[in-house]
C-alpha cells in the first residue's frame, strides 16, 4: 500500500479554490454539475429548432457556372519597320551589298521580317507573336457558342481565348462591339452544345434583391460573390446611355464582362465598372441592365454593329430654376441648348430653348432618358416630339438620322475682354459682340448668382427667355416681361467654345 504524499494546508486550499472556479466557469457557458455522484456531467449544447432555413446560393452557382467563362485577349505585335523605332538594324551601311551566305545578311533579313525555309526558328514567328493584352469574364447566351463580355475587355485585341470552368481553352472570334454601352459579342466555333444562360426581366429587379456575381477576378478563374442590388438608374458618366444597376457584391479587376444573376439563375446585369479610390473592391459595383444588353447583343449578332437613331441636339437638365423661368410645372424633360447643323432636329424646326418633354407620347424625365429613347429607335423612323416653347406645348415630327461615328465641334474665336455696361442685379459686366449677336461677358462679380452658377468672363449671352440679345436694353426688357408674368427667374442662353447651355438666374439678385 502506497503512503500518501503529505500536502500542505496552503496547497489543499489552492486546489479547492481552482476546482470551484472551474465549475463556476462551466456553468456560465452551458455546463452543469450532476446532482448525484462526484463527477460533473455536460449539459446539451444550445440549438434553435426552426422550420425556416436560410437558403444558400449553391444550387444557383452549380447550374450557371458552366456558362461563365474567362476571356483572355492578346494583340499581335506589328512587324518591325525598316526606318521606324526598332528598325535601326536595317540602316547598317552596306547591308544590301553583303554576300547572300554572309551570317549578318541572314540575321538582318530575319529581323526585317523576311521568311525562308532556312530561317532561324527563334525569329521565324517573332514579329507576329501575340502578347497578352487583357483578361476578363464572359458568359454564353446560346448553345451554339455566342458569348457576351465587355468592349473594354476585347478592345485592341486580335486573338481571343475562352477558358471554360473545367479549364478547357477554346478559340473565339469577335462578332461585334458597341463602345457606347461597353458591350461585345464573341463566337466559339466548336462542335458541341454549350451550357448557356438567359437574360432576366430587369424591370422586376428591386433594390434589396439578392444577386450572385460569377467571374474571373485577378485571373483566378471561376469565383463567386454575393450581395444585393444597392440602387438602380445610376449615371456614372460613362456615356449617353448610362442606366447602371448598382450592386454590393465583391467585384474586382477581371470581373468585367461577367454576369450578375438573380436567384433563378437569370442574368440581371453585366458587371462593367467599380467605384474604387484604391483600385480594389469597396462594395460599389455597376452592371449594365439586362434589357439594355439584350437589345445590343441581338443587334451585334444580326448585323455586327449597332445602328441608332440620331436626333442631333445638345441637351441639358431642366432644374427647378430653369423650370420656373420657362413656366413649366415641374423640372422634367431635356432642354435643347443647340440643334446641330444639318441635323434631323434642326430640319424639323427644333431650336435652342425648346424643352423636349415627350417622344411619341411617352414622357421624357431627363436628358439621359431622351438619349436612350432615341438611341433605341431605328434611323429613318418618324417620331413625334412634344416641345415646351414660349410657355406652351407644341408638337413636331422628326425623321431620325443615323448617329455619326464621331461628332466635330468647332472652336470659337477667343473673345477679347473689354470694359462694358453692367447688368443690374446679376453681377455681370458686358459689351456687345463684334458680330452684333449677343453680349460678351467681360467681368463677373465673385459674390453674384451668375458666378455661383458658372458664368465666366468670355461667355456670350445669346438670349434671355428666348429673346435674342444685342444690347443691355434687350436684357432689361426680357427681365421686365418675366417679372410681369410672375416669374422668379430668367433663362440666360450662354455660349462658350461654340457650345450652348442655359443658366437660370433669380430676378433682382446680384
Amino acid at each position: 500500500m502506497d503512503t500518501p504524499t503529505p500536502v500542505s494546508r496552503r496547497t489543499r486550499r489552492s486546489r479547492l479554490l481552482a476546482a470551484a472556479a472551474s465549475l463556476a466557469i462551466a456553468g456560465a457557458i452551458g455546463f452543469g454539475a450532476a446532482t448525484t455522484g462526484t463527477s460533473p456531467v455536460l449539459a446539451e449544447a444550445v440549438r434553435v429548432e426552426s422550420d425556416q432555413q436560410i437558403a444558400g446560393f449553391a444550387d444557383v452557382v452549380e447550374r450557371v457556372s458552366p456558362a461563365v467563362v474567362s476571356v483572355r485577349v492578346s494583340a499581335r505585335m506589328a512587324p518591325a519597320s525598316d526606318n521606324g523605332p526598332g528598325g535601326f538594324f536595317f540602316d547598317f551601311p552596306g547591308f544590301e551589298d553583303l554576300p547572300k551566305d554572309h551570317p549578318l545578311n541572314r540575321f538582318f533579313r530575319e529581323f526585317r521580317g523576311e521568311r525562308g525555309p532556312d530561317a532561324n526558328p527563334r525569329f521565324r514567328d517573332r514579329p507576329n507573336r501575340a502578347r497578352p493584352s487583357s483578361q476578363g469574364s464572359g458568359f454564353f447566351i446560346s448553345e451554339d457558342g455566342y458569348l457576351v463580355t465587355n468592349n473594354h475587355v476585347v478592345e485592341g485585341g486580335s486573338d481571343f481565348t475562352v477558358v471554360m470552368d473545367d479549364g478547357t481553352e477554346l478559340s473565339a472570334k469577335l462578332v461585334g462591339t458597341d463602345p457606347r454601352t461597353d458591350l461585345a459579342v464573341l463566337k466559339v466555333e466548336e462542335a458541341r452544345e454549350f451550357t448557356y444562360v438567359a437574360f432576366a426581366d430587369d424591370t422586376k429587379v428591386r433594390v434589396g434583391d439578392w444577386v450572385v456575381a460569377v467571374g474571373n477576378p485577378f485571373g483566378l478563374g471561376g469565383t463567386v460573390t454575393a450581395g444585393i442590388v444597392s440602387a438602380r438608374g445610376r449615371d456614372i458618366g460613362a456615356g449617353p446611355y448610362d442606366d447602371f444597376i448598382q450592386i454590393d457584391a465583391a467585384v474586382n479587376r477581371g470581373n468585367s464582362g461577367g454576369p450578375a444573376f438573380n436567384l433563378s439563375g437569370e442574368v440581371v446585369g453585366i458587371n462593367t465598372a467599380i467605384f474604387s479610390p484604391s483600385g480594389g473592391n469597396v462594395g460599389i459595383a455597376f452592371a449594365i441592365p439586362a434589357s439594355v444588353a439584350q437589345d445590343v447583343v441581338t443587334g451585334l449578332i444580326e448585323d455586327g454593329t449597332i445602328n441608332r437613331g440620331w436626333l442631333g441636339v445638345q441637351i441639358q437638365d431642366v432644374n427647378a430654376d430653369i423650370a420656373e423661368s420657362l413656366g413649366l410645372d415641374e423640372a422634367k424633360g431635356a432642354l435643347v441648348s443647340e440643334a446641330q447643323p444639318d441635323s434631323p432636329a434642326l430640319k424639323s424646326g427644333v431650336k435652342s430653348g425648346d424643352v423636349i418633354v415627350a417622344v411619341d407620347g411617352r414622357d421624357v424625365k431627363s436628358p439621359r432618358e431622351l438619349a436612350r429613347m432615341i438611341g433605341n429607335l431605328d434611323p429613318g423612323q418618324e417620331v413625334e416630339l412634344t416641345l415646351w416653347r414660349d410657355g406652351k406645348a407644341e408638337t413636331v415630327s422628326v425623321k431620325l438620322g443615323e448617329m455619326p461615328a464621331a461628332q466635330q465641334v468647332a472652336a470659337a474665336e477667343p473673345q477679347e475682354p473689354d470694359a462694358g455696361d453692367t447688368l443690374e442685379g446679376f453681377g455681370l459686366t458686358v459689351t456687345p459682340a463684334e458680330d452684333g449677336n449677343g453680349l460678351v461677358v467681360t467681368d463677373v462679380s465673385p459674390d453674384g448668382e451668375a458666378a455661383a452658377r458658372g458664368i465666366q468672363a468670355g461667355d456670350v449671352i445669346v438670349s434671355v427667355n428666348s429673346r435674342q440679345i444685342k444690347a443691355v436694353a434687350d436684357v432689361d426688357e426680357a427681365v421686365k416681361a418675366a417679372t410681369g408674368a410672375g416669374r422668379k427667374a430668367v433663362l440666360f442662353q450662354v455660349q462658350r467654345d461654340a457650345a450652348n447651355r442655359f443658366v437660370a438666374l433669380p430676378v433682382g439678385q446680384g
